[in-house]
């Protein structure tokens, strides 16, 4: 699947990579190698995968982009452990 290279990162979604403890780099790689690209309300795009977070807890990373501007631009991250709630949506 074919990622995103060039995005820059909305004000919003870096406090919630801080907040919620998510790593740069987790983000950029799913950015880069996304399991799934799914579209999402707005006309926004969910790039997701399914991330090991430590102690082999599997969470689900959803990196919510607006791709109608350039470059891209994210607009919020976060991870659930809810992921057959989000996966293979389209």
């Amino acid at each position: 699947m074919t990622g995103l290279t060039e995005f820059s990162l909305s004000r919003h979604a870096l406090e919630e990579m801080e907040r919620r403890q998510i790593p740069r780099a987790f983000v950029e790689n799913v950015l880069a190698n996304p399991e799934q690209v799914i579209h999402v309300h707005g006309g926004k795009v969910a790039y997701q995968s399914r991330i090991d977070f430590g102690a082999g807890k599997i969470f689900l990373l959803r990196v919510i982009v607006n791709e109608s501007v350039t470059p891209a631009v994210v607009v919020t991250v976060y991870r659930t452990s809810k992921i057959e709630k989000y996966w293979g949506l389209s």
